[in-house]
């Protein structure tokens, strides 16, 4: 199985100017974090890590730091997310035939998690972690009003890992380069081309570090795991 991990980005809703995977949580850069948990599984053979050429010093001391059993390939990322991992499908090694690809700052992903996606992707060829929406949802328009209330019951919080077959996702994404279509994760370009993609649950600790807030309640998260281990 071979791992993407999108980490191009800027925190700017972090309040900064750099890299938010640079920040620390426990002392660590949260890109330790993520890496360690795809270190400690059994499936994950390889790992492309797309970032910006100024990035790439900080990540290849991380990755000494780390110092996972598979190899990791620093891969130059785009300009949004979308256009790393398509950068990422073309620097995959030959032999990839399944490929995750999972969020750099959802660093509390565990191992577990890793493992369950890819061993779901054996039998779908599209897959995305989730958990069910726990709030009321409301549609509102450019006024800020209400429009409709959907059915609570059907709706899913996507998370990352997101598995799919490499041809089929590389096809989908030359399809959405040639067509416009601008999305915000993989699957909604295997949705745009109609084909399935598959949930598997996910975590409710695989929060994505956003805003100062979120990483707060990491810190309280790897404190307690971290309490759970002693």
């Amino acid at each position: 199985m071979h791992l993407l991990i999108p980490a191009a980005g800027l925190g700017k809703r972090m309040g900064g100017d750099r890299n938010k995977l640079l920040l620390t949580l426990l002392d660590r850069p949260l890109l330790a974090w993520t890496l360690q948990s795809a270190a400690q599984t059994s499936i994950i053979e390889w790992i492309g890590l797309m970032g910006q050429p100024y990035d790439f010093e900080a990540f290849e001391a991380i990755v000494s730091q780390v110092q996972p059993p598979q190899p990791v390939q620093l891969i130059v990322g785009g300009e949004t997310r979308q256009d790393s991992v398509y950068n990422g499908l073309q620097a995959l090694p030959p032999s990839a035939q399944q490929v995750l690809i999972h969020d750099g700052a959802r660093c509390l992903v565990t191992p577990e998690l890793f493992e369950r996606c890819a061993a779901a992707l054996q039998t779908h060829p599209g897959l995305i972690a989730a958990v069910p929406v726990k709030d009321t949802i409301k549609v509102v328009d450019d006024q800020n009003r209400v429009t409709a209330t959907p059915n609570r019951s059907q709706l899913w919080a996507a998370q990352t890992p997101q598995g799919f077959d490499v041809v089929q996702l590389r096809a989908a994404h030359e399809q959405g380069r040639q067509s416009g279509w601008m999305v915000t994760d993989d699957a909604a370009l295997f949705e745009q081309c109609g084909l399935p993609v598959q949930i598997v649950p996910g975590e409710e600790t695989n929060l994505k570090i956003t805003t100062p807030m979120d990483l707060a309640i990491a810190t309280f998260i790897l404190q307690q795991r971290q309490g759970d281990c002693a």
